[in-house]
Formats: C-alpha cells, sequence, structure tokens
C-alpha cells in the first residue's frame, strides 16, 4: 500500500486526533496508535519543552 507523508504542527495533529476519535474506537485505534507511534519517535530528539500529541478521547458508548 502507498503511504504518503503529512507536515503538520503539534496543534494540527492534536486537532487530526481529537476529529478520529470522534469515530469508533474499533475502527481507528490502529491509525492512532500509528500516529502516536510516528509522532514519539520525532519528538523523542527534541529538546523544547513542547508536547508529545495526545491521544484522542476514546468515544463515550
Amino acid at each position: 500500500m502507498k503511504e504518503i507523508n503529512f507536515t503538520v504542527t503539534i496543534d494540527e495533529a492534536n486537532m487530526i486526533l481529537e476529529g478520529i476519535g470522534l469515530l469508533p474506537f474499533a475502527r481507528v485505534y490502529q491509525l492512532v496508535g500509528k500516529l502516536q507511534e510516528q509522532a514519539r519517535g520525532q519528538l523523542n530528539g527534541e529538546t523544547s519543552t513542547t508536547e508529545a500529541p495526545r491521544p484522542a478521547p476514546a468515544p463515550r458508548v
């Protein structure tokens, strides 16, 4: 499967995760995990005080 790379700010990444969090968990949990893993990998070496993207809240049933 082809992959696409996006460049967004941390705030934009959090907004994307918030939107994804509105979808059924069973449908998006792998995508959320993949995004968080990639963000952690990129932000681990950063020396600034910026926060890593927060996980999207799980939809309430």
